[in-house]
């Protein structure tokens, strides 16, 4: 959506991968509350700073603990930012799917927003609740910014679409963690 604007944030992305330190940390955590309801980047970048065996890794964090450690500490920094944008997504996107004139636009051009979240998303969400969220989130390379807006759609609860975002990012980047470390082994 931004890139229609003429914006690009990639320099932010790279800013993330050469990511040193605590301020480092503080840059993964703005840019994983960033990308929860407005970046459309990838939120797997935030590991390129901690070796995990991928083969595309700076290693330039160092905040002096063992591997391990330092993955779980930006793993965890991540999974705030995450849910913390997520509650701002919850706030916009349940706001503009309930506003007259932004519903009202949507169907003069022949979307109905809320006739598509009664057939699409509402049956996701009454089957599965926040644990589908969670799980949605989960699947590396998956756009966290769909998913995100699609439940806020109909949900409210601000404490549970954040719990539910937390899950879901640490889950997708432990998936990412494994699947790097088990393609390196593979190669």
């Amino acid at each position: 959506m931004l890139a229609l604007f003429g914006l690009d944030f990639g320099w932010f992305q790279h800013a993330v991968e050469a990511a040193t330190g605590w301020g480092g940390i503080f840059l993964i955590v703005v840019y994983s509350f960033l990308i929860a309801f407005v970046l459309p980047l990838p939120s797997e970048v935030v590991l390129v700073p901690v070796c995990t065996g991928a083969a595309v890794c700076t290693g330039t964090l160092q905040l002096g603990f063992p591997q391990p450690v330092e993955l779980a500490i930006v793993i965890v920094a991540s999974g705030v930012g995450k849910s913390l944008g997520s509650v701002i997504a919850l706030e916009v996107g349940h706001g503009a799917s309930h506003s007259g004139p932004v519903v009202n636009t949507l169907k003069r051009m022949g979307y109905d927003p809320m006739e598509w979240s009664k057939q699409r998303v509402v049956a996701l969400v009454r089957k599965w609740g926040y644990a589908g969220l969670a799980v949605g989130l989960t699947v590396p390379g998956f756009p966290d910014t769909l998913s995100i807006y699609a439940f806020s759609v109909i949900e409210k609860d601000e404490l549970k679409f954040a719990l539910a975002t937390f899950a879901g990012s640490v889950g997708r980047l432990v998936v990412t963690v494994i699947f790097l470390k088990g393609f390196t082994a593979a190669v």
